[in-house]
């Protein structure tokens, strides 16, 4: 433990999942620099703006504030932030501005997000959901099933970022095929670059992983739902905003060989008098693709070791910059 004026802090507006992320992590982040012990809230620093005078480092997860120039001047010292956590749109840019360094655990998130979408991948293949719901309305086994099987189907992922190239690493092991529609993803091995429509024409799932940004809101209409093949599923895991839902509903409804798996919607969650509770080819899950339980620790280590390096003066490997603001998630 070192000694003197704390030159870390954790800071948020919501202790308890600060907690949940980082727990006994706590003590690592202390043997790296002299850590202020407890959470640490805006109001605290304005109250006691001396004692965090020294602070160089800034931990935290969801629940970051965005901090205003008043409180940035309560931290004069401040070098860099790094966040436990996904997004950093909500308070980055004028940390950024100041040169203030800011890595966050996105990449660390899409690693259980990628692992949630094969799970359906490999499920929706053998039409799984659909075959159960059957199985359970007819209290018997259907005398034929409409299963595609994984051997030599067709995988269509929207957006080859972190998460979508995951996946794209995940799939390897299986014998079919992958097909991608990304216009600003490089060439990769074994991946076809396809158009948004060919997508939901030629797979036999349809993943999607674009960030929201506003070109993308609304991307995926109805239109694109009703060309997806017979015993098709589609998966979003990204956000409800890039989907018209009010376009998806009816196609849904009229094609009840789709399944439509849904972590994420808009609003979240639906309206109680949204049609995504009663259609029986919707599987809803509340937003649960991402860290959950013990995940998230994940993402505390990941900042912990990137805070490392900025100390031993290393490069960093999960910096956010300026110009990514605007295509991240």
């Amino acid at each position: 433990m070192h000694e003197g004026r704390s030159k870390a802090i954790l800071l948020t507006t919501d202790p308890v999942t600060l907690a949940r992320v980082y727990g006994d992590r706590v003590d690592r982040i202390a043997a790296l620099l002299p850590t202020r012990p407890g959470a640490v809230t805006v109001a605290d620093i304005a109250k006691n703006p001396g004692e965090f005078a020294d602070v160089e480092v800034v931990f935290s997860t969801w629940g970051m504030p965005a901090l205003t120039d008043a409180d940035l001047d309560h931290l004069p010292k401040l070098k860099a932030v790094f966040y436990a956590a996904g997004t950093v749109k909500g308070f980055a840019e004028p940390l950024l501005k100041r040169g203030i360094i800011v890595s966050s655990a996105w990449r660390a998130n899409a690693l259980p997000v990628a692992e949630h979408t094969l799970g359906h991948i490999l499920l929706g293949l053998k039409q799984t959901l659909h075959l159960a719901r059957v199985v359970r309305q007819g209290r018997g086994y259907p005398r034929q099933s409409s299963i595609t099987g994984a051997y030599g189907a067709t995988v269509g992922l929207i957006a080859l970022g972190a998460i979508g190239g995951r996946v794209v690493e995940l799939l390897k092991p299986f014998d079919l095929r992958v097909i991608a529609h990304d216009p600003f993803a490089k060439p990769v091995p074994g991946v076809e670059f396809v158009g948004l429509d060919d997508v939901f024409a030629r797979a036999d799932v349809v993943s999607l992983h674009a960030p929201w940004i506003p070109a993308t809101e609304g991307m995926i209409t109805g239109a694109h739902i009703r060309l997806m093949k017979p015993w098709s599923t589609f998966i979003n895991t990204s956000r409800g905003k890039l989907v018209r839902e009010d376009e998806m509903v009816p196609v849904l409804r009229e094609r009840p060989d789709i399944q439509a798996v849904l972590d994420v919607t808009w609003p979240e969650p639906p309206a109680a008098t949204s049609a995504l509770y009663d259609l029986p080819n919707v599987l809803l899950t509340p937003h649960i693709a991402g860290s959950a339980g013990n995940e998230v620790q994940r993402m505390a280590d990941w900042m912990i070791e990137e805070c490392a390096r900025f100390l031993r003066g290393e490069p960093l490997t999960q910096a956010v910059t300026l110009g990514m603001l605007a295509t991240m998630a």
